[in-house]
Parts: C-alpha cells; structure tokens; sequence
C-alpha cells in the first residue's frame, strides 16, 4: 500500500512536470507565434522586396517580347506579301533577249571600224561552252553555287565578316541567282526594297529553274563591259573569237569582268585584266576545278589577251550617225547588225589627221571645235569628223549643228540670178545693194562703180550679192536652196543671201555636191547595207533615179565662178594646183568659218568655230577654214590624174553654146563666156 502511494505520488508529480513541460512548450510556441506576428508587422528588407518585384517584371517582360515577334512576324509577312506582289513580270526569262540591237559598223573595204550599241553575239548553252569556262564564273562569283537555294546563307555571314575585318566593302555576298535577278528585272538602286525583291525573286528563280537553266540565262545575259552583253558577244569583242573556242586564261579574262566591266576591261587596260584573271584561276584551284600547274600555266598565255583589231577604233562620228539612221530602218530588231558604209578608212584617217594638225592654231584663234566632211559627188559620205574630241563630247557637229552659213549660202543666190537670166560678165552696181534705209557692209571697201557679177562673187562682195538676190527674187534663191537639198526653214529676209539662217554642214556640202554630180539632186548617205549578223540581210540601199535640179549650163556657168574664188577671190588658200571650186564663209561677229568646195571627184566642207555661238578672233573662212580644205583635199587627190568637170560639151547653135539635153534653159553662155569659162578651168588646173 505504501509503495503504491509512492508510486501514485511518483505518478502525480510526473503528470505535474508532464503539465509544466506542456504548460512550457505551449507557452514557447505561445512566443513564437507573436514573434512571427511581431516580424510580420516589421517593414521587408531591401533584398525581399527586389526579389518580390522581380517576377511581375520578366512576366511583363516576356509578354512584351512575344508581342513584339508576333508583330514582328505580321510586319514581314506583310512587306514580304506587298514587295512579293509588287514584283516584276519574270515570265519569259529563258525567251530570247528583248534588248536593243547592237551594231558593227563596217567600212567600204569591209573592215571593221567601230562597234556601238549592245553586242549580244549568238545565244550558247553550256554544252556549247568548254568546260572551265562556266567554272571560272563560279569558282569567283558564287563558289556554293550549286549547294544554296538562291540565297546563300554562309557566303553572306563570310562577307559580313571579312568586311568588317577590313573596316569596309570587299566582297559582295550575293549569288549568281541573285545578281541575275537584279541585273534582269530590278534596278541597280541599294535600298531596302530592291534587296528584298531580289531575295524572292532569286527563290523564285531557284524554284522553277534547274541550276544549268539559271547558269545559261546568266552567261547570255551578264554585262561584260564595251556594250557586249553575254559570254559569246564578250568574246568575239575582245578576242575575236566565239566563246565555244576562248582559251583557259581568255576564259578567266571573261569569268573576272562581272565585277567591274569598265575596270577589268583588257581593252582599256590588259594589265589589270590579267592579274584579275590569276585571281580567278587561283579561285578555280581552291574550288578543286583546276590543279595548282594547270592554272599556272594558264597564266601565261601564249596569245595576245586582245585581238589587234579592237584597238584605235576611229571615226566615232561617222559611226554614230550611220547607226543612228540604221536604228530606224531595222526597226525592233534585237539581233546584232552589221552596218556596210561608204567610209572610206584612208580619207577618213587624213580627215582625223588634218583636224588634229589644226587643233592648236583653231584653238589659239579663239575656236573650240570645228567638223569636216567629205563626200562622194552621188553624195556617199567617205569621211566625217564632227567635233575636236569625240571623247569629249559626241555631238556631231558636222550633222546636227545649226550655223550660220554666212556668204557660203551666196551659192544659191547666185544660182538663182544665172537661171533669172545673168551671167557671170552682167554688171551688178553695189548701190543695188541698199534696201530702204539698211545697207550691207562689205568686208574691206565697198566699189564705187559696178562691177562684174563674177568679180563680185570672187571677192564676196556682200553689196553685190544682195543686189543679186534682189535681181533673181528671194523667193527663188529660197526655193532653189529647198531643191538642192537644205531642210532648213528660210525667211526671204533682206539679209537673206548674207547666210544668216541656220545650215547643217552635211546640208550644205550635198547642195555643193550638185555641180559635180552634173547638176543632178544629191541626198548625203552613208550605208549601203543592212543584215543581221550571221542572218538575214534587213535594207540594200536602192539605186536612185536621178534627178536633175540644175541646168548642165547653170551648172556648168556656177562652177566657173566658184573656181574664181580659188583662182583670184577669197579663197586663195584653198589651191590645190588642179581642177576645183568653193566659196568662203565668215557669219556675223566672226562666230563661223567656212570652206565648202570640190573636185571633179570628192566634195569636201569644213566648219570652225565655238558651240555656244561666241565670237572667234577673227576667223574668216579664207583663212583656217580654206586652209584646212586645201590640206585635206591635196592629200586627198595626190597621185590622181586631174580631171574636167562633168559637165556635156556645148555645141554651137545660132551663136550660142548649147549644152544638149536642157542646154535651152534660159541664161544660155555665150561663145565669149564658154571660152572664158574654160581658160578659168584650166588656170585652176595649174595652181
């Protein structure tokens, strides 16, 4: 009983403690609740705080993001829809080229004498090229050309990079696909929207197109400089030879030229050409096409890099003016065409020769430019220089330039008086001259008596001359200039015979080139024949009926006056010691000179002066003009029997000459005339 009161006293005091221990921990957890409390109540420190707000941020961080590509996405699509729709027609691609015509003007020898225009040669396929020739293009332009869809991903990362390690443009990133499609459908503008074009239309290309169809459109279709478009027309350009049958380094030559067509060039600088083309046979060899001797030894070529022929091209102007009046007749034809003239290389070699010699002294007489021209009497043009410097400037001077003509247009006053009736020993009074208040100055002294119609033509009398036009009508001298030939407008001015209305020298040496031509009507013409390369032959230049516009009297009465000029009168420099005639021309304030005149058998006519209309100090056509004449003309009939005229032998009837078939126009000469006419024949035969 004891030991279990002690036992239940032991027990009590173990609940006790039991109870305190609980009564403890309850009172603890008691504590720890109202210190979460308390620090819950405190402020977050610094680092909770960033760690709390940073969530909500990168969420709205992330959704901005997703947005933006989503956009982003929407934004390309639709400048891809509009740039893809916006694109140009690509329908036809493999057709033939629908460019221009290009032309090869040829001389009456044959020989070629210059090429203008796009040259497009004959359409080849690869099977017709040797084989390095396409891989010389690839292994330099687009070494992955055969592995990338049109865009090639890597060749744009490698560009990128070596530019920016050179701190600038060296190598370009775009494929031949792409450079395909820009040089055919897009221009050659760098803006964003022609980039992106030229993307889908290279995937486009890609796309509907085998690798051999894209290389063969590219090789007849690249630009390889001197107006030659495709590998075939390049070739025959620079080496005179198809490109089925161009040499392993011509080949590299040809595969270098895309990159800079004018720079490259082996015309304008073979030096550079050639170590362009070790670029592309160093290119071939790292692609595995080439093995390391191979393209050593194709760098030494045992031709020349440029057929002899390509060089010195001349008679730029000659060239222009035929092709530009070959474009109208062959019409929409985009085969290349060889153009057949009348130029004569070894005259229009000494015209280039003549102008050059008379460059200084034109140029220190106050005059930039000057053109000459020679032509057969029938009017086929054998020479022609149109200004100082083709290089300079291309307009044609001898063509297009309007000037006036001064007393070189007294030719068709005095025509129209010899068919009014005079002739060359009528007496002109130079008072006859003055029309109502206004008077023609003459260049030195005016005549105070009359004086023959001749000796007032051969010393130009400017009074004189007037008084003829009045004499014969300005109507008249206004028609007849219209009959032989001038287009242009003339007013019947007072002045009228003074050449104060604006004449082309082509012009007004075909209205020359009647008198040699036996008074028949001239029309200046250049090409003879018109065919497509290798084809069909397009315009043969038909026999003309000829058309007399001048009596072979007048005609023949004209040229004795005109061979005065040069035996006495103002034309004095222009002696060639054989059979000839021409008439000087000064227009007002000195601003052009004149020499137009002929031999039985060339017709030649010279201008001088400057292309903004300026004064010259002091050129007359007597002068630089006449002499220039005489230079060309001398040399141009060295060696050449001197011959007569053309004109029928008169026959004597009743007194007077007649000269057969319309020898009875009125103005018939005289038997005192004819003789005189033809002791003034035979004087300028000895001088």
């Amino acid at each position: 009983m004891a030991q279990t009161g002690k036992t239940r006293s032991r027990a009590g005091k173990k609940a006790s403690a039991t109870k305190k221990t609980a009564k403890t921990s309850g009172g603890r957890k008691t504590a720890s609740n109202k210190t979460r409390k308390r620090a819950a109540s405190k402020p977050a420190s610094g680092t909770d705080k960033q760690a709390r707000s940073r969530g909500p941020f990168l969420w709205r961080a992330a959704k901005a993001l997703i947005s933006l590509a989503i956009w982003g996405v929407i934004a390309l699509t639709a400048v891809l829809v509009y740039y893809g729709w916006t694109l140009p027609d690509v329908t036809g691609i493999d057709k033939d080229d629908p460019r221009g015509a290009g032309f090869a003007v040829i001389d009456s020898n044959g020989d070629l004498v210059a090429r203008t225009g796009t040259v497009h040669g004959d359409h080849v396929t690869l099977a017709d090229l040797p084989p390095y020739l396409p891989e010389a293009l690839i292994a330099i332009e687009d070494r992955r050309f055969h592995d990338h869809p049109g865009v090639d991903v890597i060749g744009l990362a490698r560009a990128a990079w070596t530019n920016l390690l050179a701190g600038g443009v060296r190598q370009g990133g775009s494929t031949l696909t792409q450079q395909l499609a820009k040089n055919l459908f897009l221009s050659p503008d760098r803006t964003l929207r022609r980039k992106i074009q030229e993307v889908l239309l290279a995937v486009w290309l890609e796309s509907n197109l085998s690798k051999d169809q894209i290389l063969e459109i590219y090789l007849n279709r690249v630009y390889l400089g001197a107006g030659a478009y495709g590998i075939d027309a390049a070739a025959r350009t620079y080496f005179g030879k198809p490109a089925s049958d161009v040499t392993l380094f011509q080949a590299a030559v040809l595969a270098g030229l895309p990159k800079a067509p004018s720079r490259y060039n082996p015309v304008a600088d073979p030096e550079l050409a050639a170590q362009r083309a070790a670029i592309v046979l160093n290119a071939m060899v790292a692609n595995g096409v080439l093995t390391q001797a191979q393209a050593d030894a194709a760098k030494r070529p045992t031709v020349p890099v440029v057929r002899a022929d390509t060089r010195g091209r001349y008679g730029r102007y000659f060239a222009d003016w035929v092709v530009g009046r070959a474009a109208d007749i062959a019409g929409g034809s985009s085969r290349d065409l060889v153009i057949a003239t009348t130029l004569e290389p070894g005259l229009q070699h000494l015209a280039e020769k003549v102008v050059a010699q008379h460059l200084p002294a034109i140029k220190k007489a106050g005059a930039s430019q000057t053109a000459l021209i020679a032509m057969r009497p029938d009017g086929a043009v054998v020479a022609m220089v149109g200004g100082s410097d083709w290089q300079k400037t291309q307009f044609n001077r001898a063509v297009h330039a309007y000037r006036q003509t001064g007393s070189t247009f007294k030719y068709f006053a005095y025509l129209a008086a010899l068919e009014a009736g005079l002739t060359p020993d009528t007496m002109i009074d130079p008072r006859d001259g003055t029309i109502g208040d206004w008077t023609p100055r003459d260049f030195g002294k005016t005549p105070d008596h009359p004086v023959s119609l001749r000796d007032g033509f051969a010393k130009s009398l400017n009074t004189v001359s007037v008084a003829v036009a009045e004499k014969a009508g300005r109507s008249k001298v206004i028609d007849l200039a219209h009959r032989l030939g001038i287009t242009s407008d003339l007013s019947p001015d007072r002045s009228l015979a003074l050449g104060v209305h604006g004449v082309t020298l082509i012009e007004l040496t075909g209205a020359y080139a009647t008198l040699p031509n036996r008074g028949d009507a001239v029309l200046p013409y250049g090409i003879t024949r018109i065919a497509e390369r290798g084809g069909e032959t397009l315009y043969v230049r038909p026999p003309r009926d000829t058309a007399a516009v001048l009596a072979p009297d007048v005609a023949r009465t004209m040229h004795s006056l005109l061979a005065s000029v040069i035996e006495y009168g103002t034309g004095k420099n222009a002696q060639i010691g054989r059979t000839a005639g021409g008439k000087t021309g000064t227009s007002q304030d000195y601003r052009d000179g004149w020499f137009v005149g002929y031999t039985p058998d060339l017709v030649v006519g010279v201008w001088i002066g400057n292309d903004d209309g300026s004064p010259t100090k002091r050129i007359t056509g007597g002068g630089l003009p006449a002499r220039m004449w005489g230079a060309f003309m001398k040399a141009a009939t060295d060696g050449l029997p001197d011959s007569p005229m053309p004109f029928p032998k008169p026959k004597l009837f009743g007194g007077l000459f007649s000269f057969g078939e319309g020898g009875d126009s009125e103005g018939g000469s005289t038997v005192e005339e004819s003789e005189r006419i033809d002791t003034i024949q035979e004087n300028s035969g000895r001088r």
